[in-house]
């Protein structure tokens, strides 16, 4: 009888900090919402395009950092080295072509991320380590091929990854297009039912008979393509490029998928939760960016959000 105590009053507990990580989450985001919306400025057509232009460029690596969190990996911290290799791979091969610079570069992104979640997945390397040794063989290997000088157009096309249509950024769509994409994969594929078995358990998924190494590897090479994505989003939008495009979007990345929902510890989760990290993320930094606030501050400020949502995450996941 006395386990059967036990085991009620864990399952009260478990119920009391899920509803009071919802109760947190809900006044959160209504505090946000009021924050922006007294914002002068927030509603107008300048503010909303500069809005859905910093959702579409980190938005493209966020999502591909979800299917790594998902399988159990927590983070990359390469995709933003990534971002900005794969837009000097763009800028580089224009001359073949604007489809065929698209296409080296997607393939440079996922080669990329691949080898990393190979390793991860055969030998389960620590993605830490295996992330910043990735980023340390990137900067290193730009540097010497480009000797720190920036890399512009070797041909044109650019325009189709930039301006409006419909008036609506470009980027958003392409963004919005990743979204789709994404969700499908996890929802409706069987790849993408393995990544969240293995993220749940990963003793279970091998004993179930699931490639663990594929899947891991998998959620590397869509983490890669979304960053070479967001790469020739950038390339296009400044029309040259060095290292220092991407500096930073891991960081920013890793931050929408927590406060989106996505486990920190694997196996739950959604591109759609991201879409909605994302947009909060990006609200913020707007609203702080109107209200004069310096970009070290709005730093500060979102490290602070996400400290507070991987706070939630442990009550909630330990509960």
């Amino acid at each position: 009888m006395s386990e059967v105590l036990l085991r009620a009053r864990f399952r009260l507990r478990g119920a009391r900090a899920r509803h009071l990580v919802l109760a947190v989450r809900v006044v959160a985001g209504g505090t946000i919402a009021a924050f922006a919306l007294s914002t002068p400025g927030f509603m107008s057509s300048l503010s909303i395009n500069a809005l859905l232009n910093a959702i579409s460029l980190i938005g493209c690596v966020a999502i591909g950092m979800t299917f790594i969190t998902l399988t159990g990996n927590i983070m990359s911290l390469c995709l933003g080295a990534t971002v900005s290799a794969s837009a000097l791979i763009f800028l580089a091969s224009l001359s073949f072509g604007v489809f065929a610079a698209f296409l080296i570069a997607l393939l440079f992104g996922v080669a990329i991320t691949a080898v990393q979640g190979f390793l991860v997945g055969s030998i389960r390397a620590n993605p830490i380590l295996v992330s910043i040794a990735g980023l340390s063989l990137l900067i290193g290997g730009a540097a010497l091929i480009t000797g720190g000088q920036r890399i512009y157009p070797s041909g044109e096309g650019l325009q189709m990854f930039k301006g409006r249509a419909a008036g609506v950024p470009v980027e958003a769509l392409y963004f919005f297009a990743t979204v789709v994409i994404g969700q499908i994969i996890l929802s409706y594929t069987r790849i993408g039912r393995e990544m969240t078995m293995v993220g749940s358990n990963l003793r279970a998924a091998t004993a179930a008979g699931i490639g663990t190494t594929s899947a891991i590897t998998y959620a590397y090479v869509i983490a890669g393509a979304c960053s070479a994505v967001s790469g020739v989003l950038l390339a296009a939008r400044y029309g040259s490029g060095d290292m220092e495009l991407g500096a930073g979007y891991d960081y920013i990345a890793i931050a929408a998928v927590l406060v989106g929902g996505t486990s920190i510890q694997g196996g739950s989760g959604s591109v759609l939760r991201t879409l909605v990290g994302v947009t909060v993320i990006a609200i913020i930094e707007v609203v702080l960016l109107l209200r004069g606030f310096s970009q070290q501050l709005q730093y500060l400020i979102t490290g602070i959000i996400v400290l507070l949502v991987i706070m939630l995450h442990t009550i909630g996941e330990r509960r």
